[in-house]
């Protein structure tokens, strides 16, 4: 599936993390998560590089412009695997065990299971120079398709209160808020106060087919 980026250029999508594209989408997620991350994956340059080296590629869309690069990219949990992974054991070996157990105490606000019947997204983030020209809806659009096709009844996902863009591009696909957490102790940690959790059912003859 192509489209023509803001500037111009054509941008593709498809399925799957390209074999080699790790560090692009590592940077791209820190990019936009980095200050919700780095409290637990920090400093920078070694959250970017735990994040490629745990990727499940089977669980992430990417659009990728007209040299190959990706400049978008939508993650989510299905059947218990999520684009970004990592195991207890990885953390550790990679941060120590003293610095290593606060940090997956951490990471443990972020886990989200998906019952069954349930796709869980796991984050959009669009390159800069490619926001506002389409590719966050394509994405969207790609992750109900997959939800679809497995048969899932409903996706969900958990959206910050600093980010209303986000919010706006969820709801303009179908996404209604069910119930909104209020997280103060974390506003001074990383960077939000307030955490929505949005749910898109889809109808049983679409889920069905």
């Amino acid at each position: 599936m192509g489209v023509r980026g803001r500037d111009g250029r054509g941008v593709v999508l498809r399925r799957g993390i390209p074999e080699g594209a790790e560090g692009q989408v590592a940077g791209l997620y820190w990019e936009a998560f980095g200050r919700k991350l780095e409290a637990a994956l920090g400093p920078a340059e070694k959250g970017r590089a735990f994040l490629a080296a745990h990727l499940h590629h089977d669980r992430g869309i990417a659009v990728l412009d007209d040299e190959g690069r990706v400049v978008g990219v939508a993650g989510y949990n299905l059947g218990g695997r999520a684009l970004t992974g990592g195991s207890a054991w990885d953390v550790l070996s990679a941060y120590g065990v003293l610095r290593g157990v606060p940090r997956l105490v951490l990471l443990a606000l972020f886990t989200r299971t998906a019952a069954k019947g349930e796709l869980v997204m796991d984050g959009i983030c669009v390159a800069e120079e490619h926001r506002g020209s389409g590719i966050g809806g394509m994405l969207l659009r790609e992750v109900i398709a997959v939800a679809a096709e497995h048969a899932c009844s409903r996706i969900r996902l958990d959206v910050i209160d600093v980010n209303p863009r986000a919010r706006a591009l969820y709801e303009r696909h179908g996404f209604s808020a069910v119930r909104t957490q209020q997280t103060p102790f974390l506003r001074g940690l990383m960077g939000f106060g307030a955490v929505t959790t949005m749910h898109r059912p889809l109808p049983t003859e679409v889920a069905d087919e």
